[in-house]
């Protein structure tokens, strides 16, 4: 897991730049166009939840504790609500929000292997 989380905590970062152009280009057409969408904005919140979570993912890579995984699962699961929830004619944002629930359910499955493997070093002693 410590791979995985600092290969998904890079290209979060690294989407996020994306994730913010995309969601002021989006903010833009719906100011023009007066329709009353919001996904710009949903897409810069999901963004911010984006950048934050690569940050944890990256600092907590080494980490055997779980707050590290538990942080994650909270970030990267209200991006992808928030993202689902609020995409609007910002279609891509459906795209981002897939990204960040595969990085919460990651973040899960490390929060139940790294229970089992500290019930058993627990147990080895």
């Amino acid at each position: 897991m410590k791979t995985w989380k600092l290969v998904s905590g890079i290209l979060s970062i690294i989407l996020f730049v994306v994730v913010t152009f995309q969601s002021c280009a989006a903010g833009v057409v719906n100011a023009l166009e007066e329709n009353g969408g919001t996904s710009g904005s949903v897409g810069f919140l999901v963004a911010a939840f984006m950048l934050a979570g690569g940050i944890v993912s990256v600092a907590s890579r080494k980490s055997v504790k779980k707050g590290g995984n538990i942080a994650l699962v909270i970030l990267f699961g209200l991006a992808a609500l928030i993202g689902f929830a609020g995409y609007g004619n910002y279609s891509d944002l459906v795209i981002w929000s897939v990204w960040c629930l595969i990085n919460a359910i990651l973040a899960v499955a490390a929060l139940i292997t790294g229970k089992k493997k500290a019930d058993t070093i627990t147990d080895s002693l």
